[in-house]
């Protein structure tokens, strides 16, 4: 459970940290291969977890296009917490991209224009404005991100492994306890039903009181 929790929170930090600017200049810009870079952030959601997996070890394994170099220098990806990051990131990082897109081309540009005339610089609006009002996407972008990464299987079993106490998360665990241990199994089902549940229903509270507020 330690595995998942940890992983997942880096996962979901580094979606929001990399997605952020990219949600924001395809909310904002027009430009050549605007298209060709949206359907790249739909892939990962469309595509099978297992092929995201043999994606993921084309490119990261000890042969792949990007693995190889890194293996002369001694660094190993796969089968590391690192390689269960990158899975859960892969996967998992669309759903913010999409959602934080959504909010920031929703903002009044006319009131990031007034916050200009009045002295903010470009960060002030950004941070002041556009980030409070585009709030309840980038929070329940953030939260579907964490609860994808949670349950992510298929590619995190291909690209890092089933490694108890190394790579092996809560879905994972799951599916090697239908074979060892099917009370584990079923245990561990159950927690993770309820903390999905749980973090979605505080979602759905917190931008219901948002709404009402506002």
């Amino acid at each position: 459970m330690s595995i998942s929790l940890a992983t997942t929170l880096v996962a979901t930090l580094l979606s929001i940290l990399l997605g952020t600017p990219l949600a924001y200049v395809l909310a904002r810009r027009q430009f050549r291969g605007r298209t060709l870079i949206d359907s790249l952030i739909d892939l990962p959601m469309v595509l099978p977890p297992s092929v995201a997996g043999i994606a993921l070890l084309i490119a990261f394994g000890r042969r792949g296009l990007v693995g190889a170099p890194l293996a002369e220098l001694g660094i190993s990806i796969t089968f590391t917490e690192i390689a269960v990051v990158m899975a859960q990131c892969f996967v998992a990082a669309p759903y913010f991209v999409k959602a934080a897109t959504t909010g920031f081309g929703g903002v009044d540009r006319e009131l990031e224009q007034a916050a200009a005339l009045d002295g903010a610089d470009a960060r002030q609006v950004f941070r002041l404005i556009t980030v409070p009002l585009a709030w309840p996407e980038l929070f329940s972008g953030a939260v579907m991100t964490w609860a994808r990464a949670l349950g992510e299987f298929g590619a995190t079993i291909i690209f890092a492994g089933n490694l108890p106490g190394r790579t092996q998360t809560m879905p994972l665990a799951i599916y090697l306890g239908f074979e060892r241990d099917l009370n584990q199994a079923l245990t561990l089902a159950v927690i993770l039903l309820v903390i999905s549940f749980g973090i979605l229903a505080l979602v759905k509270v917190l931008l219901k009181q948002r709404v009402g507020v506002n």
